[in-house]
This record gives C-alpha cells, structure tokens and sequence, in this order.
C-alpha cells in the first residue's frame, strides 16, 4: 500500500528508535511531525526530515502530562493538515534491583512508558475516528513478555503496555483503526547501550534502522491485514 500523503506522529522522534522511524517515513512521503522533550534534538530532526521533501512539526512535552499531551497532539495535527498514523514509541528505561531502586523512579518508569501510550493514543483517537481509518504502532519489548532481574519497571511497564494495547485493538479495530503492538529485542539505541544492554556493535545488533524498516513495513500492508503483535530480534547476537 502507498502511504505517500499521509501524515505520522511520532513520540520519542527526536533521536534513537523514534528518529529512525521518522526519516523512514518521510522517505516514503508521509507527513511526519515529532514529539520529545529535548527541544533541540527535535529541530535538527525536523530539518532533516523537511529536507527529504515532506512537511514536518515538533511539538515539546513530556509524554507523562495529559494536558500537555492532549495541546501538543492537538497543535501537530492542525498544522499536519490532520492524523492518519501514531508511533508511540516514547519511553525511558532506569533499571535497578527491586530492593535498591526508588521507588519515584520504579513510578516514573510506569507514568512514562504506560500512561504516555494512553495519552497520546486517547489524544490521537478522534482525529483517526473522524478520517474513519487509521493506525497506531504500540512500542513494546520482550522485556514485557518475560521480566528478568534488575527491570522490574521497564519489564512491568512494557507489559502493561502489551495488555493496553490490545484492548485499543478490541475496541477500535471495527473503527478501522488498526493496532498494532510491536515487542521488540534490545536494539543498539541510545538507551539500551547507555543503560549496558548492548555494544551495539552493528554486525551482530539489529540497529535503529532495521526497526524503522519493519515498522514502515508493517505500515504498508493493505489495511484488510493487521499485524496485531510481532516481536524482531538479533539473528545472533
């Protein structure tokens, strides 16, 4: 399917996973605005993505403030011209014993990751209802699907995100809204090589642009097929 016209959010699009999505996109012609909390990082993104010949917007908040969610989506569609795709790729990852991590950071992990879906997913919601189609790309992680030690609130947030998402999906797939949750494996971002998960060395690691791909993919398919879960990982890490 040709995607070219359409026009994309984006969480998290300032740099890493987010960025990568984004340029992917604007390479296929779609519309694709950016949301993030280092103002800077998403002007420079901008003006990369205006380069490829697409029109593109920031907008600065933090995923985990509804209000501030709710104005940001509000003011990137109308200068979009309108929502037809959301990534919510947005998220941080603090990783910690149970016994040793504060517990405002264990909260923090769960207000960003889980309730920033929510937000911006509910944000997004009346302008792909009132188009009577559209799509929204969950960002997930195998984290979600089997916790280990030491990511007890990544681990939980990202299944949180797993459940929320599908219950998006039972109620808004007859919409023609098409959700899909996406479980990845670590990738060689910036947050999984800062937080020692990976060297990120690119002949063994999948890198943020093979991530891209497979969610521009999953994104052209002919809206009668939904991917509803898929999880990608390094063939031999």
């Amino acid at each position: 399917m040709n995607i070219k016209g359409k026009n994309a959010i984006v969480t998290g699009g300032g740099r890493g996973l987010g960025k990568a999505v984004a340029l992917a996109l604007a390479n296929e012609g779609v519309n694709v605005a950016i949301t993030g909390r280092n103002e800077k990082n998403l002007k420079d993104t901008v003006e990369e993505i205006k380069n490829i010949g697409v029109n593109s917007a920031y907008a600065t908040f933090s995923v985990d403030d509804e209000a501030a969610v709710k104005k940001g989506i509000e003011s990137l569609a109308e200068q979009l011209g309108g929502v037809d795709i959301l990534v919510n790729n947005a998220g941080i990852g603090d990783f910690g014993s149970i016994e040793e991590m504060p517990s405002e950071t264990w909260e923090q992990v769960i207000k960003t990751n889980l309730f920033g879906v929510y937000y911006a997913a509910k944000a997004v919601y009346p302008f792909l209802k009132e188009k009577g189609e559209g799509d929204i790309v969950n960002v997930a992680s195998t984290a979600g699907l089997k916790g280990g030690g030491n990511m007890s609130a990544y681990a939980a947030s990202k299944a949180a995100v797993i459940s929320l998402s599908q219950s998006m999906m039972a109620e808004w797939r007859k919409q023609n809204i098409r959700v899909i949750t996406l479980t990845p494996s670590t990738i060689a971002s910036d947050m999984s090589i800062q937080g020692g998960l990976t060297d990120g060395n690119p002949e063994k690691v999948l890198q943020p642009e093979d991530f891209a791909e497979w969610v521009r993919d999953i994104l052209k398919m002919n809206r009668r097929a939904l991917i509803a879960n898929g999880s990608i990982f390094s063939t031999n890490p």
